[in-house]
């Protein structure tokens, strides 16, 4: 006999695409972290110690699944200069899915 699980989603969830999450070249900690950047508000500030301070993974892990997520174009990052031509800051663009495979299928095996 099979289980079944429900989930009540009427409040305080987040609706994301599933690319992400299967994807199977990205790590569980690369999905993770991209779901809960995806849940956070447009506004908020993106920075590894913000990120870290949401979980108990440290600066390290966060930095390593940035990168992985840089990697296979779901986070893009762009210099900030200040008036003087000094970069002064990042800033971070989080796609749900890379640009150039909107229209890709991604395949896996349940």
């Amino acid at each position: 006999m099979a289980q079944v699980f429900c989930v009540e989603r009427n409040k305080n969830f987040t609706v994301m695409s599933n690319h992400h999450f299967k994807n199977k070249d990205l790590s569980l900690k690369a999905k993770g972290l991209l779901s809960l950047m995806l849940s956070l508000p447009e506004d908020w500030n993106y920075n590894m110690q913000g990120l870290a301070s949401l979980s108990r993974d440290g600066i390290d892990s966060v930095r390593s699944a940035i990168k992985e997520l840089e990697y296979y174009g779901y986070v893009g990052r762009n210099m900030i200069r200040n008036e003087y031509g000094l970069f002064t800051d990042k800033e971070y663009i989080i796609w749900e899915i890379p640009i150039g495979q909107e229209n890709d299928v991604i395949k896996y095996e349940l």
